[in-house]
C-alpha cells in the first residue's frame, strides 16, 4: 500500500512539473564552459525564455523605459542566438522601438535554476545584456515565418492572444554584447564570435 501511495505521489510530482515547463525548452542543451564565452553566452540566450527588454521611452522625454517581455531565438536544434519578441502597439516598448530603434534585452541564468545558492548579482550567476536596434520584421519575409514558429513553439499561449491587438513579430539586431559569468569582468566576445558559434 505504501508502495502504491509513493508511485501515485511521485506521478503527481512529476505531472505537476511537466505543467511547469509547459512551452519552454528548459536545460536542453548542458551548460559550456565558462571560459567558452560564445557558447556560454548563445546557450544562456537558447535556455531563457523572458529577459527585460529596455528602450527609449517616448512618453517619459527619453528616459529608459525596461519592460519583462517573453521571446525565443529558434526552435529546437535551430537556435540561432536572434532575440525575437511577439509585441503589441498597446505597450510602450513596441511604440519605442518603432520611433527609436536603440534597445538592449538584459537576460539572468537564476531564473534557469543552475546558480545554486547564488545570488542574482554574484557573478557565478551569469548575466548578458545584448544591445543594439529593435526592428518590426516584414510579416511576408521567410525570417517572420521562423521567428512565429520560434515564438509560438516556446509560448504556446502566445497562438490564442487577441488578433485585436495586432501583434507583430520584431527582432533585436544585436550590436554589442556584455556578459557576466565568473568574477573579473565582462567575458571578451563579438556579435561574430557570438552569431557564428554553432549550438
Amino acid at each position: 500500500m505504501k508502495s502504491k501511495c509513493f508511485y501515485c505521489f511521485l506521478f503527481l510530482i512529476l505531472l505537476g512539473f511537466q505543467d511547469c515547463c509547459q512551452g519552454r525548452l528548459l536545460l536542453a542543451s548542458p551548460k559550456p564552459d565558462r571560459d567558452n564565452a560564445a557558447g556560454y553566452a548563445r546557450w544562456l540566450v537558447s535556455q531563457s525564455s523572458w529577459g527585460v527588454l529596455s528602450t527609449i521611452s517616448m512618453e517619459l522625454g527619453g528616459s529608459p523605459f525596461g519592460n519583462v517581455v517573453s521571446f525565443s531565438d529558434g526552435v529546437v536544434d535551430k537556435s540561432t542566438g536572434i532575440p525575437y519578441f511577439y509585441l503589441t502597439t498597446l505597450d510602450p516598448t513596441a511604440r519605442n522601438a518603432l520611433k527609436d530603434h536603440r534597445s538592449s534585452l538584459t537576460i539572468s541564468e537564476y531564473p534557469l535554476g543552475t546558480c545554486g545558492n547564488a545570488d542574482p548579482e554574484n557573478p557565478v550567476c551569469a548575466k548578458i545584456t545584448v544591445t543594439g536596434k529593435l526592428v518590426l520584421l516584414d510579416a511576408n519575409s521567410k525570417e517572420s515565418k521562423f521567428a512565429q514558429t520560434a515564438l509560438f513553439t516556446k509560448h504556446p499561449e502566445m497562438k490564442g492572444w487577441p488578433r485585436s491587438h495586432n501583434f507583430r513579430i520584431f527582432k533585436l539586431k544585436i550590436e554589442n554584447i556584455f556578459m557576466i559569468n565568473w568574477f573579473g569582468g565582462p567575458k571578451p566576445l563579438t556579435v561574430a564570435q557570438y552569431l557564428k558559434y554553432k549550438m
